[in-house]
């Protein structure tokens, strides 16, 4: 019996490995390919039959991008851009996740439905309307209207995350300082701040992802090609008789670096920051 149940886990354990494996191929072969054809010439992309493997490899697509100040103001705009929008919106993710977890106050709990309404609005519904903000305020084609848009969609997610984190934490920790008479600012950026690093990077990383893959409203916000985007100049590259496609992944793979690199930097406090809110002792 206990030989049966042994062999029956070990067939057990084989399947799940394989699954797994078969998984992390699935997830991994369009990452490769757009590594490898990123090494590749646009007249072997376009040879049949395919190959994942560049049959010479090449570094003419990074080159071509490189010598290219309009290409490289793409990765400067996503920068300031995405930059920007990460620190306005933690900064008032903190402050906003502080009144809700430490205060209570009137319409508290319809504020925390409204902020969990916006999440369920499709983006494409509101491109018209803030369209026309954008023009009335004279801010198209500029940063401000990128930051403020992109601000829209990711400060609902940031609050949620950092209240849940904020709730996690003992009141004791910012009552002590009140007792030693010190007031509510000092308490959340000297006691609270510091112990919710872990909740800042993971809503940060969060924000800095959808800030810089948005394409839509970079599209429409912007004309000039010294405001467009990573994504925009991607689908610049696709035109009417010819595609890059080898510059094209060249530059999905100069924009995925960083953020990558990014990740696996803050991987610890991201996966901390993401689990912290789910269970409250």
């Amino acid at each position: 019996m206990a030989r049966r149940l042994g062999r029956r886990f070990d067939f057990l354990t084989v399947l799940v490995h394989v699954g797994l494996l078969a998984g992390l191929a699935f997830v991994m072969f369009p990452v490769l390919w757009m590594i490898f054809s990123s090494l590749k010439s646009n007249t072997e992309i376009f040879a049949l039959p395919q190959t994942l493997f560049p049959k010479e490899f090449t570094l003419s697509a990074y080159r071509a991008i490189f010598a290219s100040p309009t290409k490289i103001r793409f990765f400067i705009n996503s920068y300031l851009v995405a930059g920007a929008v990460t620190l306005a919106t933690l900064l008032v993710a903190i402050l906003s996740a502080f009144c809700f977890s430490r205060y209570t106050f009137r319409g508290k709990k319809a504020l925390n439905v409204f902020i969990i309404s916006t999440q369920t609005v499709p983006p494409i519904t509101l491109l018209i309307p803030y369209f026309g903000l954008v023009v009335a305020f004279r801010l198209f084609d500029t940063y401000y209207a990128l930051i403020l848009t992109y601000m829209v969609f990711t400060l609902p997610y940031a609050i949620l995350m950092m209240t849940g984190y904020m709730n996690t934490l003992p009141r004791e920790l910012d009552e002590a300082v009140l007792v030693d008479g010190g007031s509510s600012w000092s308490a959340l950026w000297r006691v609270l701040v510091p112990v919710s690093i872990p909740g800042i990077v993971a809503t940060g990383v969060y924000t800095f992802l959808l800030a810089w893959n948005e394409f839509l409203f970079a599209l429409t916000l912007t004309k000039s090609m010294e405001m467009r985007t990573v994504p925009i100049g991607i689908q610049l590259l696709m035109g009417q008789h010819a595609y890059d496609w080898n510059e094209m992944m060249a530059m999905s793979v100069l924009g995925s670096l960083p953020l990558v690199l990014v990740y696996l930097g803050a991987q610890r406090y991201f996966l901390a920051g993401l689990t912290a809110g789910s269970v409250k002792v």
